[in-house]
Formats: structure tokens, C-alpha cells, sequence
């Protein structure tokens, strides 16, 4: 997409007046440009390279013990809808061994040029042993020779980069040998947030953001201040829960122009559930007036 040219306060003052929220600080909310967006906007994430879709196709709304909204659909359901985004764009696939989705994410990549899809996904390990079962396990359950993102998940420990260093090497050297291409975490609280933060290891961190602070870590202010670091570092930083676990569904617009206008996410992951809702999705993103 074509780089900002002129930027305005008033964007963001209109995404926080149609929730009925107060107004953020000028210190937390950044600058940004009056345009329209696309979901199938090519972004880069970080330093890491990836060019993928802003829009990733999640596959784990609510999502554990590998079963999520999204793999009820199938394998064939599921697939069928990944696909379907990808013909409209959409060349980011969220996925992980906690949703159960590897399987649904493989059947997608029998149709599709592998080299154009950026796969993410996310292990629960946390000892080394388990990672590297974990990271021979995904390659063969996804059939990809080379995970482009894989993330230690679910993180809340504020000592985690310290408690789970053997791990964070075995990730490290999975890069090395070519088996991901970056690596990262996805926090569950604000400790865990600010440690990711400071660590220099972290290439692509999930964070969660939404206007009402619905399962995040913290007050949106606060999250804020921290993706300001992660971004003057480098990091990538991909949002999530972007409509709160569903609890802004019925307030997509505003939700969508809220991440839109913070002006710090590389990206951001949303699930789908249909192929209709997916449609919708796509189209109130391009009018999202940011």
C-alpha cells in the first residue's frame, strides 16, 4: 500500500467517539493517515522479511485442547474457507497445536502455492525436549518443510524469557537449520508483554488489543505503551482478539477502525466462522473510515 503521506488527529479521536469511549492520551495514541485499508494489504512483519496479508485467516476464536469454533467445521469446512481467503487476498494463516488446526491448515496447502502462504502456529512446550518434538511434529502435520512464524504460546510468566531460555534456543536453532523463519511469543499478561518487550529474541509477538481492554492483559493504555517499544525495536507486532473474543461482533466497525488507527500493528488475526462472515470481514476493513 502506497506509504502515509499527511497525518490527523481526528482519525483517532472518531474510532474512540463512536465507541463512547474516552478519548486516549496524545501520548498513547499515534499518528495516522486518512486513507482506507485492505485485508490483503501486503505488510512486512518486523525485521523478519515476511511479506504477508494484514489480515491473518485465524483458526482459534476460542480455542484449546485442539478443538476450536473454527476446526467445527472440518476438515473439509475449514479448509474451504482458508482457501477461500486466499483467493481473496489473504495469505496468513494463525494457527497451533492448542486449536487443533494443523491438520485443517494441511488440507488448505494441497490447493494452494505453499511459497505465498505465511504459515504461524504456536506449542505449548515448555521444556526444550518438547520443542523439538513439537517443532518435527507441526512440519509433518502441516506437510511444510519450513514453519514461517512458530511462537511459544500462551505466555505469562514476567520471567519467562529467563524460566524458558533452553527453549527459546532450541527455537533459535530450529532457525538456524532453516525449520521456521522467525520466531516469537503470544502473551497472556502484561509481566509477560513487558518481558517480551525487552528481549532482543523476540521477532513476532501476538499481542492482544481491542478499544475495551475484553481479554487483554491490561488497560489499552498500558498495552499501548508497550507495542510502542516493540515497534521502536523492531519487533513485529500482530494484534489479536481484535473484537474481544466476540464480545465486539456486533461493533465491528468500530473495533476494526480502533486497530486501524493505532498506527502499530503489523498485522492482526481474526477468525472467521463462514464463508459469509469472512466476505463481510473484508469488506468492512476496506471501508473502515481510518
Amino acid at each position: 500500500m502506497k506509504r502515509r503521506e499527511f497525518f490527523t488527529r481526528g482519525a483517532r479521536g472518531a474510532a474512540m467517539f463512536w465507541l463512547g469511549l474516552k478519548v486516549l492520551p496524545e501520548a498513547v495514541l499515534p499518528a495516522v493517515a486518512a486513507e482506507h485499508f485492505s485485508a490483503a494489504d501486503t505488510v512486512v512483519l518486523g525485521q523478519t522479511g515476511i511479506r504477508t496479508s494484514r489480515l491473518a485467516c485465524g483458526t482459534g476464536t476460542i480455542g484449546f485442547n485442539h478443538h476450536s469454533q473454527q476446526t467445527a467445521l472440518g476438515i473439509k469446512g475449514l479448509s474451504d474457507l482458508l482457501v477461500h481467503g486466499y483467493e481473496r487476498g489473504l495469505r496468513f494463516f494463525d494457527c497451533a497445536d492448542s486449536y487443533g488446526s494443523h491438520p485443517h491448515v494441511a488440507a488448505a496447502l494441497k490447493r494452494l502455492p505453499r511459497e505465498k502462504v505465511t504459515i504461524l502456529t504456536k506449542s505449548w512446550a515448555r521444556d526444550p525436549e518438547t520443542m523439538r518434538s513439537d517443532i518435527d511434529r507441526f512440519r509433518k502435520e502441516l506437510n511444510v518443510d519450513t514453519i514461517d512464524i512458530l511462537m511459544m504460546h500462551c505466555l505469562t510468566d514476567g520471567n519467562w524469557t529467563q524460566r524458558y531460555r533452553a527453549v527459546m534456543d532450541v527455537l533459535s536453532e530450529a532457525k538456524e537449520k532453516k525449520l521456521i523463519r522467525a520466531h516469537g511469543c503470544s502473551c497472556h499478561s502484561i509481566a509477560a508483554l513487558r518481558a517480551a518487550a525487552a528481549s532482543p529474541w523476540v521477532e513476532v509477538d501476538f499481542v492482544r488489543i481491542n478499544p475495551i481492554g475484553s481479554h487483554m492483559d491490561a488497560d489499552p493504555s498500558e498495552v499501548i505503551a508497550v507495542i510502542r517499544r516493540m515497534k521502536a525495536s523492531g519487533r513485529a507486532v500482530v494484534g489479536m482478539k481484535i473484537l474481544g473474543q466476540g464480545d465486539l461482533r456486533h461493533r465491528q466497525d468500530q473495533a476494526l477502525s480502533y486497530a486501524l488507527s493505532l498506527g502499530l500493528l503489523d498485522a492482526f488475526t481474526i477468525g472467521a466462522e463462514s464463508i459469509a462472515e469472512q466476505d463481510d470481514l473484508i469488506h468492512r476493513i476496506a471501508q473502515v473510515p481510518v
